[in-house]
Parts: structure tokens; sequence; C-alpha cells
């Protein structure tokens, strides 16, 4: 049995994808829309609160394209939180005029190799910092799920730590040389959702996703042991832009 490299684990993530019933909001009075829209941003501001006093994050995007109209990407200390803002949003009157279309559940994990020799993770403020991270508000936002094959002479799972230490060392050269341009979330699903990983992008010129993803793709990591879910990519979202799109 090859050895299983430890993680680390922070915050709890989840990755709520909704579409807008165009027919259903038409449908409501005006007086409606407006309790609807009023909801929506008081929920906003609670999540703002809650990531001032720094116990948690949360993103707000539109979506381009049929996939989705917006998403919320959550970060939380508890799966229990998680529940309970999906709760707490299924019940406003906004939700009511939403479709949901696809959610992530993660966590947000790093390498255990990561750590510092002879401290504890858990005490390094930079470590903490990259497991209980602050939503970036960047411009554009990009999430896809992904595996790692496990296929014959391909299975990932099987091959010694020290060869996938180098595989992923080798790999994470091409996430540095993107610093200052992209910020990236990765979190582990295996046991939490469909995929392995969820991995979030962030970055002010859209561009820099696909110029990533492409030059990832002959990385031999990837090249050899990267499955891939359905891409998501959209725009920051804040009260002003989102008036504009109810806007009738």
């Amino acid at each position: 049995m090859s050895e299983a490299i430890q993680t680390l684990e922070g915050w709890y993530a989840l990755n709520d994808f909704r579409a807008i019933d165009w027919t259903a909001w038409k449908s409501l009075t005006q007086q409606e829309r407006k309790r609807a829209e009023d909801e929506l941003y008081g929920l906003l501001a609670e999540y703002q609160r809650t990531e001032d006093q720094k116990q948690g994050s949360t993103a707000f995007y539109s979506i381009v394209g049929q996939k989705a109209d917006f998403m919320f990407m959550h970060l939380r200390e508890t799966l229990e939180e998680l529940n309970e803002l999906e709760t707490a949003f299924n019940k406003t009157l906004f939700a009511q005029v939403t479709i949901p279309t696809y959610s992530y559940v993660s966590i947000v994990e790093l390498g255990s190799y990561m750590a510092k020799p002879g401290t504890d993770p858990m005490q390094d403020p930079d470590i903490i910092a990259r497991l209980k991270p602050i939503l970036p508000k960047s411009k554009h936002v990009c999430f896809y799920p992904m595996n790692k094959r496990r296929e014959g002479n391909d299975n990932w799972y099987m091959l010694s730590a020290d060869e996938r230490r180098s595989f992923m060392r080798n790999h994470g050269m091409i996430g540095r040389s993107y610093a200052g341009k992209i910020k990236q979330i990765i979190a582990g699903s295996i046991g939490l959702d469909d995929w392995e990983w969820g991995v979030t992008l962030f970055a002010d010129d859209a561009l820099q996703f696909k110029k990533i993803v492409h030059e990832m793709r002959f990385d031999e990591t990837s090249a050899r042991f990267g499955e891939f879910g359905e891409f998501y990519v959209g725009n920051l979202l804040n009260q002003d832009k989102m008036t504009a799109m109810l806007r009738l």
C-alpha cells in the first residue's frame, strides 16, 4: 500500500450555484421584488460582518453562460454553519425565484509538506492564513472540480510518496509563476463530494485562467493524472451590480 500523504485542513467550503427563474421574478409585484432584494442584501451584509470578524469569508459572483446566474462561495469553520447558511438563504423570498443548478462541498487543504520541520503547522501564522483565508474580491472567478487518475500505469495513488511530492513540486512551480496574477483556493473533497478537489481561482484579468490551465495541461502531473469536471467562470457582484441585473 502506498503511503498516504497527510493534509492540513482549514475552513469548510461551499460553492453554491443558482439560476434565476426570470418568469417567477417578473411575476412578483414591485413590493415583493423590493422585499426579495432587501432580504438578499441583508444576508450579504451579514456575510460581511462574519468576514470582518474573521470567522469565515464569502465571495459573490455572477456566472457567464447557461450553467448558472450567480455563485456564492462560503468558507466557515464547520459544516453546520454551511448548512445554516443554505437554510437561511432558502427561506428568503429571493430564493423562491432561484433554481439550484450545482453545489460543491469541500475543505480548504494544504499538503503537510508545507509545514516547517520541527514546528506545529497549526501555530504558523502563514499556514493558518492559507487554511482560513479571506476570499479575494477580484474581478473574476473560475471554479472547477478535479480528480487524480486511477488507471493502469497512470494511477496516482499507486505512486510512492516521494514520486507524488516530486510531481506536485514541479506542478506547483507553474502556479507560483502566476503569483500576483491569480489567487487560488484548493479544497479537498474526498469523502465530501463527487470529485477529489474543488479549485477556485480569482483574478483581475480573466485571460489568466486560460493561460494557467493551458500551461498546466502540458505539465506531466496534469497530462498523466489530471481529470477535470465542468468549469464555471464569472464576474464579481456587489449590491449595485445585482440591483442592475434584477432591474426589469
